[in-house]
């Protein structure tokens, strides 16, 4: 049996190639004579850099730019030739952020746009971008501020390029140079979500950054009354709510394209000719629910595999908003967890539990 083994990371546990090690090593203990092909994905959020370096043989580097709380960040970023890949969380990503201090219309992404113009003059033709994980709402005006960008009040006044001050601009000054000519900027995203309304940024994303409940209709209508002024065709388009709003803001400011990130990596690690290999393939998140169906990771996955192909997921934990199973050509799901502990603890197990899983599933196989 050969088993392809795609899984994206496991957010505050592993990364997508230690998951994809340790159920490599679970199906290797019942499974003996299996072979493997590890293939550590990501789909635009975090967690794709990783995936994609190996599969483009890119270099690691570090630029310092602006934080999401303002202060100078040390981030990361790979390169190969004349193309760039970095990922928006590694400048002003929530994990970045404490709890404390999640205030999503207060951060700032002017780190996004100050890599990106120390990109192009390094001499970077082409940058891609994964956006997702995102602490801010601010609908990419802060990375636009970074590229020279000025927003302006009624009063003539330059304002602070934060989510907060969305509904006050009155005028957009572009830089005087464009910093990105002749720079080709892809946006990979792992969301559909459109900008605004109830399935935008704010109303989907903006309570894990901090937004209160009471805030979401304000907010919203701020970000829909810029983009009138900016740009009002991307109020129409899907994924323009990635990143609270980056994906609209590298459209509008940076013309920047989208693009799904499963399907970009997945063609990237050149998927489409692994997976004829397979005997089986597994697929896996660390909290599969409803959002899962449009366009994560495991679901990308199962989109591209041949029919004849059976695809298992195994994460960490299911909602049960999910579906019953079979479902979008993956037969089965299982999560790792098998005790209730502590969030810290049970994080700090996921390794023994995903190869305990495996493990199980693999004499499964052999009945």
């Amino acid at each position: 049996m050969h088993i392809l083994i795609a899984p994206d990371s496991f957010k505050e546990s592993l990364s997508a190639l230690k998951v994809a090690e340790a159920l490599k090593e679970g199906f290797s203990k019942s499974l003996p004579d299996a072979t493997f092909d590890l293939m550590p994905i990501g789909d635009g959020g975090e967690g794709t850099l990783a995936s994609l370096i190996d599969g483009l043989s890119l270099e690691m580097r570090t630029q310092s730019v602006t934080g999401a709380l303002g202060h100078s960040v040390s981030v990361t970023y790979a390169s190969k030739g004349s193309l760039a890949v970095f990922e928006m969380a590694d400048v002003c990503g929530l994990e970045k952020v404490q709890k404390n201090e999640r205030q999503p219309l207060t951060l700032t992404t002017r780190g996004v746009g100050e890599l990106l113009v120390k990109l192009a003059q390094s001499g970077m033709t082409e940058i891609m971008i994964g956006v997702g994980g995102s602490s801010t709402n601010d609908g990419g005006i802060g990375m636009a501020a970074g590229l020279g960008y000025q927003f302006i009040d009624e009063h003539g006044q330059p304002l602070e390029a934060v989510g907060a001050n969305l509904a006050k601009i009155c005028q957009i000054i572009p830089p005087q140079e464009n910093p990105l000519a002749g720079v080709k900027v892809t946006i990979i995203t792992d969301v559909q979500n459109p900008l605004c309304g109830e399935n935008g940024a704010t109303y989907i994303f903006g309570g894990q950054k901090g937004l209160e409940e009471n805030q979401f209709e304000m907010v919203d209508t701020d970000m829909q009354s810029f983009y009138q002024l900016a740009n009002p065709d991307i109020l129409k388009m899907a994924c323009a709510g990635a990143g609270g709003g980056m994906a609209a803001g590298l459209v509008t400011f940076a013309a920047g394209e989208i693009f799904s990130g499963i399907d970009a990596v997945l063609d990237i690690l050149d998927f489409d000719v692994r997976v004829q290999k397979a005997d089986l393939v597994v697929v896996g998140e660390g909290r599969m629910d409803r959002q899962s169906l449009s366009g994560k990771a495991p679901f990308g996955v199962a989109k591209r595999t041949p029919e004849q192909i059976p695809i298992i997921a195994i994460c960490g934990s299911l909602k049960d908003d999910l579906p019953d199973f079979p479902n979008h050509h993956i037969q089965a799901v299982f999560p790792i967890i098998s005790t209730v502990d502590s969030l810290e603890n049970t994080f700090a197990q996921t390794k023994s539990n995903l190869i305990r899983t495996a493990q199980n599933i693999g004499n499964l196989l052999k009945l």
